[in-house]
């Protein structure tokens, strides 16, 4: 998969999340149903983008210890919301009104490790994994001083009220787009070195 698109389809995924959340909660609950459903899915694919985001973000940071601890501590809380959101689809689909999706959440968090693995700890490393990494191509130089800042204001955003998640993206996809521009130099390089090591051998 191309890392640039990673860095720019991402956000976009978690902001379309966030603005289906709100519509789905017009009524005064949210799910289950389509909304819900439809939802959920384009924050997993968002997760699932993450994951080449991280490894990229380590190499540009110079894959060693400390980028590498991070990478991997942002990968396992992938791991973890995606389980989260896994088991929220599943819930919506098994379930025939919002109260039944609440008696279900309610016996799954009861299973001991559960609540902390897949809600209330876990997940929380995606985001510090995310943040750190950020930090660290700020202090060698490779992103701008602010674009850390932006990453936090998109983390702390959903922290203050959910609904601001639409708004955390866009500062997201706007830290993120110099990252993908950065991308490109690399690629041409090497894309010049094959293109003369084809005519050496033509």
């Amino acid at each position: 998969m191309n890392p640039r698109f990673a860095f720019v389809a991402a956000p976009l995924l978690v902001l379309a999340y966030g603005v289906i959340r709100i519509l789905d909660g017009l009524d005064g609950s949210r799910g289950p149903g389509l909304a819900w459903t439809t939802g959920h899915l384009a924050f997993l694919a968002a997760l699932a983008l993450f994951v080449p985001i991280f490894w990229e973000m380590r190499r540009m940071a110079g894959r060693d210890a400390l980028s590498t601890v991070s990478a991997v501590m942002g990968s396992v809380g992938i791991l973890a919301a995606s389980a989260q959101f896994v088991i929220d689809i599943v819930v919506g689909f098994l379930s025939a009104d919002h109260a039944a999706m609440g008696v279900l959440f309610d016996r799954i968090q009861a299973v001991p490790g559960v609540s902390f693995a897949i809600y209330d700890g876990g997940p929380y490393l995606f985001y510090l994994g995310q943040l750190a990494l950020v930090v660290q191509l700020a202090v060698i130089g490779r992103v701008k001083a602010w674009t850390p800042v932006l990453v936090l204001i998109d983390l702390v955003l959903p922290i203050v009220d959910r609904d601001f998640i639409p708004l955390g993206a866009i500062f997201l996809l706007v830290s993120f787009v110099p990252l993908a521009r950065g991308i490109a130099p690399t690629a041409k390089p090497v894309a010049a070195h094959a293109a003369r090591r084809a005519a050496t051998h033509a």
